[in-house]
């Protein structure tokens, strides 16, 4: 079975950290660009981070920019978002896709409303005190 799989999320105090996960099984992550997005409650899924295949150039939203990290461990088929600093804004559902567009056209101009090659099925981000 084709597909990615997120984990890592959960309840964090303003200020915390999580490391979300996103795990590719049945295929190799190692041609796909991998992109972050999150969906809040009442509001349009959007575009968070998004990292290359070789995980040479990234793009980050400008909320997250200086808190957020996104990598890759192609070895272990897996994408990561290290995310400090979190406030409670961050709090969404976050998913990861696999696309072989560039990073700019994932996480700029395509966006959260793309139908990408792959989507995994979110993890719930929830920052409260």
């Amino acid at each position: 079975q084709l597909q990615l799989v997120e984990s890592g999320g959960g309840l964090v105090q303003p200020g915390g950290s999580l490391r979300l996960s996103c795990a590719a099984s049945g295929f190799t992550l190692d041609y796909y660009a991998i992109g972050w997005f999150r969906q809040a409650p009442g509001k349009e899924r959007e575009a968070v981070s998004c990292i290359n295949s070789s995980g040479g150039s990234t793009v980050y939203e400008d909320s997250v920019k200086g808190r957020f990290t996104i990598s890759r461990d192609n070895a272990k088929n897996t994408a990561y978002l290290q995310m400090n600093s979190l406030k409670p804004e961050d709090t969404a559902v976050y998913y990861c896709a696999a696309d072989t567009l560039t990073v700019q056209a994932m996480c700029i101009n395509q966006g959260a409303a793309y139908e990408y090659s792959y989507w995994g099925q979110g993890t719930q981000v929830t920052v409260s005190s």
